[in-house]
């Protein structure tokens, strides 16, 4: 299993608009990819952290190249709420306590 951390800057006065896409665009354009485990959103004042969870690396690597996350990706880069800094973050899960995953 695979976790992939995106983590952004948000203009909070704009957050209900950046959960709105995150729940009706990119959840569903997740769900779509083959290898998708899960999602994890989070925030804090000024940041939003998206945790996703694959099956492997090979799946990770394709999301990059995928039509329907790179749509995505051009249609959130084009609402203005982002912020930097924006950074991508791939790790091995070696341990899990979630419902559902299993350790490797």
């Amino acid at each position: 299993m695979i976790a992939r951390i995106w983590r952004t800057g948000l203009d909070e006065s704009r957050a209900d608009e950046y959960e709105r896409f995150a729940h009706q665009r990119s959840l569903p354009m997740f769900r779509r990819q083959p290898g998708f485990s899960g999602v994890l959103f989070t925030r804090s004042e000024g940041t939003r952290v998206v945790i996703t969870l694959w099956l492997d690396r090979e799946a990770v690597n394709a999301l990059d190249t995928s039509i329907d996350y790179q749509d995505t990706v051009a249609a959130i880069s084009a609402t203005g709420f982002l912020r930097a800094p924006q950074s991508v973050e791939i790790l091995d899960l070696h341990e899990s306590w979630l419902p559902g995953v299993e350790s490797p």
